[in-house]
C-alpha cells in the first residue's frame, strides 16, 4: 500500500532533512516511525502524505505516484498531523461534512461517510457539541475521524496520542489497532510502549536515515544469551553460531541471539561435548528501549 524508495529531502538544497529513505507499509500492517526529535520522522511522514515535496525518490501510495498521479495518491491517504487543525467554533458534525466537501466526498455519500468515521472512533455523542468544548482526548478522536471521512486505504498518524492522558492513550492504541485491521498505518510516535502496544513493525531513524527495521513479534519470541565458558575461542564462537544468530565474543562472554528457549539445553549439551568447562548460561528477552539505545548510539532518548 505504501512504497518508499529512495527518498530524499533537503532544504535549500544542501542540508538533508531525510536522505534515501526506504520501506514500505502493506494492508492490515501498522508500522511505527521511532526516533529522536529532528531525525526526520515528520518530513518523512509530511511527504508520504502529499503534503511537502521530495528533493529525490520515488513514492507510491495504493499503486498511485504521488507525482504522476498526485489527486489520486491523496485521496488514497488519510493523514492526522500532530496539532490537528480544527475549526473550534464548528460543531463535530458540522466540521466532518465540511471536511468530507473539501475532500471530494459525493453529496450523497457524505452523511454516511461522517456517520461511518464518528461512529469508528467513539465520538457520536459529541456530535453536535462545539469543538472548542470537547477535551484534548476528544479533538485527537476529531482529527482521527477527520483523516477516516473520506474513507482512504492508508492512514498517516502523527504523534496520535500527544497531550493525552494515560487513560486517552490507552484508548486511542486501541483505535489505532482495530483501524489496523482493514488500514495500512505509518505511524510515528516518541512513546516506546505505544509502539509495542500497536505496531507490528518499527523503522528506527536516525539522522535522516532508516538505519534498522524491527519485527516485534520477533522480537517478543527471540531471547539474548550469555554463555560464560573456560577459555572461550573463535572456534568455540562459530560452533554456537549454528544455534542462533550474531553469535560474537565480548568480555569473556560469548552472546548470541537464539528464537526459543529450547534451544538453551540443546546448547548445554553442545558444550558438554566439546568438553567446554560451562560456568554460567543465561537468557533475557531485549527490551524495545534496549534495541533503541543500540541502534541509536549516542542519539539516545525517543523523540
Amino acid at each position: 500500500m505504501i512504497t518508499v524508495e529512495g527518498l530524499s529531502k533537503s532544504y535549500a538544497g544542501t542540508s538533508f532533512a531525510v536522505q534515501d529513505v526506504s520501506f514500505r507499509v502493506d494492508k492490515g500492517e501498522i508500522v511505527g516511525f521511532l526516533g529522536p526529535n529532528g531525525a526526520g520522522k515528520t518530513t518523512t511522514l509530511r511527504v508520504v502524505a502529499g503534503f511537502l515535496g521530495m528533493t529525490a525518490g520515488k513514492v507510491t501510495v495504493a499503486g498511485h505516484d504521488i507525482i504522476g498521479a498526485p489527486i489520486q495518491a491523496k485521496r488514497s491517504v488519510g493523514y492526522m498531523p500532530e496539532s490537528v487543525p480544527l475549526y473550534p467554533e464548528m460543531r463535530v458534525r458540522e466540521y466532518l461534512e465540511f471536511r468530507a466537501e473539501l475532500k471530494a466526498v459525493p453529496r450523497d455519500k457524505r452523511k454516511g461517510f461522517v456517520d461511518l468515521a464518528m461512529t469508528q472512533v467513539k465520538i457520536t455523542t459529541v456530535a453536535d457539541k462545539l469543538i472548542r468544548h470537547l477535551s484534548k482526548g476528544y479533538r485527537q478522536r476529531v482529527g482521527l475521524a477527520d483523516a477516516l471521512v473520506a474513507r482512504p486505504p492508508i492512514l498517516i498518524l502523527d504523534e496520535p496520542t500527544a497531550g493525552l492522558d494515560p487513560n486517552q492513550i490507552r484508548e486511542m492504541r486501541s483505535l489505532v489497532c482495530e483501524l489496523g485491521r482493514e488500514h495500512a498505518i505509518l505511524l510515528s510516535t516518541h512513546i516506546l510502549p505505544e509502539v509495542e502496544a500497536t505496531c507490528d513493525r518499527v523503522a528506527f531513524v536516525k539522522r535522516g536515515r532508516v538505519v534498522h527495521e524491527l519485527v516485534l513479534a520477533e522480537m517478543q519470541s527471540g531471547l539474548d544469551v550469555e554463555i560464560r565458558v573456560a577459555h572461550a575461542d573463535a572456534a568455540l564462537v562459530e560452533g554456537l553460531g549454528e544455534f542462533g544468530s550474531d553469535a560474537r565474543l565480548e568480555d569473556g562472554l560469548v552472546r548470541l541471539r537464539v528464537a526459543h528457549e529450547r534451544s538453551l539445553p540443546a546448547i548445554a549439551r553442545w558444550l558438554a561435548s566439546r568438553g567446554a568447562e560451562l560456568y554460567e548460561l543465561k537468557c533475557r528477552k531485549k527490551t524495545l528501549e534496549e534495541w533503541f539505545i543500540e541502534v541509536m548510539g549516542e542519539d539516545q532518548g525517543p523523540g
